[in-house]
C-alpha cells in the first residue's frame, strides 16, 4: 500500500511563521506514522517562487530574482529541518524540470479544447494572488488579505472551468470522503454549486514564471503553476525514476482553509480536464489563531517557530500544536499556552513518569528488568492506543489520536500510584509483584514511546534507551508486554529540564 501526502508549497515573499510549521508538522506525523506501520510512504514539500510579488519584494530587498528566491526557499528548507521533518524531496517552482511538467500539463488540457484565448477584465488581488468576482470581496476588500483588489484588464489565456460544475458534483457526491472535515467539502460543494466561472491560468506583460509552451510572451498564472507541483514533482524527485505511476493519485494533500477553492474546485477541475485522476483525499484544517485574530505579518502578532524550538525544543512544539487545537478546526495558541503544557504534560505527566519508573528499577533492582505478565487492564488500555489511534489517524484526527496516547499516560501514572513500588520495595515476601508492577511501567512506557513517535520522534528514542529497549518503532509494537529483559537501566535525567521564562520565546 502507497501512502502519498503533501503540504502546500509556501510562496517565498517573506518568512516562515507558526502556520507553515504547522501543515509541515501535520503531514510529517502522518508520513512517520504511516512508516510505522510499513507503507511505501512520500512526503513532499517544498515552495512556490513564481508570482507578481516576487519582483517587487526582491527589488524592495536590493536583490536580484533568483537570489532573492534562493533565500527564502532555503529559509524555509531550513524551517522544515527544524521541525524535524521527514520529507522524502522538497520541490521548488523555478526548478527547470517542474516548468517542463507544468508546461506538459497546460498542453494536455490545451490538446483537449478546454483551454482558449480571451480578454480578462476584473479584480485581482496582488497579496494572495487570486482574481475574485464582486460578491467575493467583503466590503470591497479581498476577504484574505482586508486590502482593495486591483482592476485588471489584459489578454490571457483561460480554463473551461465552468464545463465542470456538473463532473465536480458528481465527484463530491461519489466520494463523500473526498474532502474532510466534512463542513469544508460542503463549503467547496456550494461553491460549485453556485456556479463556475471559467479561469486565466496566464498572465500578460510578465516574465517572472513559466513560460506558455504555446505563447512564450505570457507566463502560467502562479495558481497553475504552483498546484501542479504535486503531479510534477514526482517525476523528478528520484533520479532516473519517475514515481507517478505508483504513487499518483494515491495523494493526500494538507492544506489551510483559505486555498480551499483552488484545491478543492480548482485542482481537481484541472486534472480532470488534463485527463488524469483526481487526489485520493484533501484534508483543510484552520488557522493558528493568536488573541482570536489570524497571524499575520502587518498585524505583527506572528510567531517565529524556530524562536519557540530554541527555548523548548522541537519535540514540544511538535507535541503542543496536536494538542491545544482539534486538528481541522482554528485553534488559539500562545506562548504561555506552550509553556504551561510543557510543564504539565510534558514534564510531569511523561517526564517524571519515566524517571520515576527507571529510578525505582535502577534502586530496587539494580538496574535489571525482569519480564512479567501484564494486567489484563494495561493489556486492555495498550490496545485500545494501537487500533484506535491508527483509526484517529487515519481520519486525519491528529489530536484525537494524541489524546489517546495521553489517556495511557495516564493511566501509568495512576498505576504507579495506585501499586506503590516503593511500598513493595519493603517486604522481600512481595519481590514477584514488584517485578510485575516495574516491568509493568516500562511496557507501558515503551508502548507510548512507540505511539509517540511520529509526534515526538526524538523524545521517543530517548524514552526507549534509557528502558534499554530497541529504538526501532514499529506500530505493532504499540501492544502490551514486548518490553525485552533490560541490564544496565539507571535513573534518566529529565525529558523536559525546567524552562523558567516563557517570554523568552517570544
Amino acid at each position: 500500500m502507497s501512502f502519498y501526502v503533501t503540504t502546500p508549497i509556501y510562496y517565498v515573499n517573506a518568512s516562515p511563521h507558526i502556520g507553515h510549521a504547522y501543515t509541515t508538522i501535520a503531514a510529517d506525523i502522518l508520513a512517520r506514522h504511516r512508516r510505522q506501520r510499513g507503507e511505501n510512504t512520500f512526503f513532499l514539500t517544498g515552495t512556490d517562487e513564481h508570482g507578481s510579488n516576487i519582483p517587487r519584494v526582491a527589488a524592495e530587498a536590493g536583490l536580484g530574482l533568483q537570489e532573492f528566491v534562493d533565500r527564502n526557499a532555503a529559509a524555509f528548507e531550513d524551517m522544515t529541518s527544524r521541525v524535524n521533518a521527514s520529507n522524502d524531496f522538497f520541490v521548488r517552482t523555478t526548478d527547470p524540470r517542474h516548468g517542463e511538467r507544468v508546461q506538459e500539463f497546460l498542453e494536455r488540457i490545451r490538446e483537449r479544447g478546454e483551454i482558449y484565448e480571451g480578454v480578462y477584465a476584473g479584480l485581482y488581488c496582488t497579496r494572495c494572488e487570486a482574481f475574485y468576482g464582486e460578491d467575493e470581496l467583503v466590503d470591497g476588500l479581498c476577504p484574505q488579505h482586508g486590502i482593495p483588489p486591483e482592476h485588471v484588464e489584459e489578454k490571457n489565456y483561460f480554463f473551461r472551468l465552468s464545463a465542470y460544475r456538473d463532473p465536480l458534483l458528481r465527484l463530491y457526491e461519489e466520494r463523500p470522503d473526498f474532502v474532510l472535515p466534512r463542513f469544508r467539502s460542503n463549503e467547496a460543494r456550494s461553491f460549485i454549486e453556485r456556479g463556475l466561472e471559467d479561469i486565466s491560468v496566464s498572465r500578460a506583460g510578465q516574465h517572472w514564471g513559466v513560460p506558455v509552451p504555446w505563447d512564450p510572451g505570457q507566463i502560467v498564472y502562479v495558481w497553475i503553476d504552483a498546484l501542479v507541483n504535486y503531479w510534477s514533482a514526482l517525476a523528478f524527485a528520484r533520479p532516473d525514476e519517475d514515481l507517478r505511476p505508483r504513487l499518483w493519485p494515491d495523494v493526500r494533500h494538507l492544506l489551510a482553509k483559505d486555498i480551499l477553492k483552488f484545491h478543492c474546485v480548482i485542482w481537481p477541475a484541472l486534472l480532470l480536464a488534463a485527463g488524469l485522476d483526481v487526489p485520493k483525499q484533501l484534508f483543510v484544517h484552520g488557522y493558528l489563531l493568536m488573541d482570536e485574530r489570524k497571524m499575520s505579518k502587518s498585524l505583527g502578532n506572528v510567531i517565529d517557530p524556530l524562536d519557540l524550538i530554541d527555548v523548548y525544543g522541537v519535540d514540544a512544539l511538535r507535541f503542543y500544536l496536536f494538542r491545544v487545537a482539534t486538528f481541522g478546526q482554528d485553534g488559539n495558541i500562545s506562548v504561555d499556552g506552550l509553556h504551561e503544557r510543557y510543564e504539565r504534560e510534558l514534564g510531569n505527566d511523561l517526564g517524571n513518569l519515566l524517571s520515576r519508573t527507571t529510578a525505582m528499577v535502577a534502586r530496587y533492582r539494580d538496574g535489571r528488568l525482569r519480564a512479567a505478565p501484564v494486567s489484563k487492564e494495561l493489556q486492555a488500555a495498550v490496545g485500545a492506543v494501537q487500533t484506535e489511534a491508527a483509526s484517529r489517524l487515519d481520519e486525519f484526527d491528529l489530536t484525537g489520536a494524541l489524546e489517546l496516547v495521553w489517556d495511557l499516560v495516564r493511566t501509568l501514572n495512576r498505576h504507579v500510584e495506585q501499586s506503590a513500588p516503593w511500598e513493595l520495595a519493603r517486604d522481600g515476601s512481595r519481590a514477584g509483584e514488584l517485578d510485575g508492577v516495574l516491568y509493568e511501567l516500562a511496557d507501558g512506557l515503551r508502548a507510548v514511546a512507540v505511539a509517540l513517535a511520529a509526534y515526538v520522534p526524538d523524545t521517543s528514542v530517548r524514552i526507549l534507551e534509557a528502558l534499554g529497549q530497541p529504538d526501532s518503532a514499529p506500530w505493532e509494537d504499540v501492544s502490551a508486554g514486548r518490553a525485552v529483559e533490560a541490564d544496565g537501566i539507571e535513573a534518566a535525567p529529565p525529558l523536559f529540564p525546567r524552562v523558567d521564562a516563557p517570554t523568552a520565546a517570544a
